[in-house]
């Protein structure tokens, strides 16, 4: 269905005159004859009946005009959701307790005049098909993972470095602990069952694991945070990592301790991707309140693999 022929009927229906739709649409009076006579064609009923005073609704014009408006308020609603400075910067996060999330909500913060709309991509690939296509503005990710150079029209500058930390519960060896060292690490299990084979979590993992002999379990399935957290608070032989600025919930009674890694401390490297020609106003605020605001990168004595991109 032609939308100038529905949005000419609409006019000429409120106008009662097929001159003063013509007039409001800026056309003559012949193309609004037209548009209304292939409207007509196209639903197989008359919608108007010339009377002295101009053009009234038939019973059909009258049932069709409620839907007809509906259909002109979904299309402007289908194109300010694509018409930059007009619909929400849409930014991609691993999960909603994630640093990423933390880095979202202090934006939103310090600009709530910003509206934004925050999804959750499950890897890389699909963030960067997401970003060239368009459906999201912006992402978080760790770049670029062994032999998945980003596309050209896709930038990246890196905004967080996140220290790991080790999370226990209340019987395990390191329990009462400080610190603990990459060192200490290496006799001890690490279960991790959110590890996916082919992101770039894992990918970092791997490295880690590598660098450092460390034992990292991914066996089982993944139930979620408070599920895991529950297995770490009864299981004394196991830990799992966890970002400094990941926010947990957990009982009282499971007692578990966030314990800092040291010698050296391995950070998860958190950079924002977006397209290279992207328009959107906001994307560009965002992007600035990162660079001068976000806790930034590069400390030392901090462990990334060597992939890692440096901005």
């Amino acid at each position: 269905m032609d939308l100038d022929t529905v949005r000419t009927f609409v006019a000429a229906a409120d106008a009662g005159q097929f001159q003063e739709a013509a007039a409001e649409l800026a056309v003559t009076q012949q193309a609004v004859s037209k548009r209304i006579a292939a409207l007509e064609r196209h639903l197989g009923v008359r919608l108007f009946t010339r009377t002295p005073r101009g053009a009234a609704l038939t019973i059909d014009g009258q049932a069709f005009l409620p839907h007809a408006r509906e259909l002109l308020r979904v299309a402007e609603r289908a194109a300010t959701s694509v018409r930059p400075g007009r619909r929400p910067l849409r930014v991609d996060v691993l999960t909603s307790r994630s640093a990423q999330s933390g880095l979202m909500r202090d934006f939103h913060r310090a600009h709530p005049d910003v509206e934004l709309d925050v999804v959750m991509l499950f890897d890389i690939e699909a963030a960067v098909e997401a970003i060239r296509s368009g459906a999201i503005d912006a992402s978080f990710r760790a770049v670029a993972a062994p032999g998945r150079p980003l596309p050209e029209d896709v930038a990246s500058a890196r905004v967080l470095d996140e220290p790991l930390q080790l999370l226990t519960g209340p019987a395990h060896a390191l329990a009462a602990a400080r610190s603990v060292s990459l060192a200490e690490l290496a006799s001890h299990r690490i279960w991790m069952p959110g590890l996916t084979p082919g992101t770039e979590w894992t990918a970092y993992y791997d490295d880690l694991v590598a660098a450092y002999g460390l034992t990292i379990e991914a066996t089982g399935p993944n139930f979620g945070s408070d599920a895991l957290l529950d297995t770490i608070a009864d299981t004394p032989a196991l830990a799992t990592f966890m970002g400094a600025h990941t926010r947990l919930i957990w009982p009282a009674g499971h007692g578990l301790r966030r314990i800092p890694v040291t010698d050296p401390t391995p950070v998860y490297p958190h950079s924002l991707l977006w397209q290279r020609d992207n328009p959107h106003p906001a994307l560009a605020t965002l992007r600035t309140h990162l660079a001068t605001s976000a806790p930034g990168h590069g400390a030392a004595g901090a462990w990334v693999p060597g992939w890692v991109l440096p901005d």
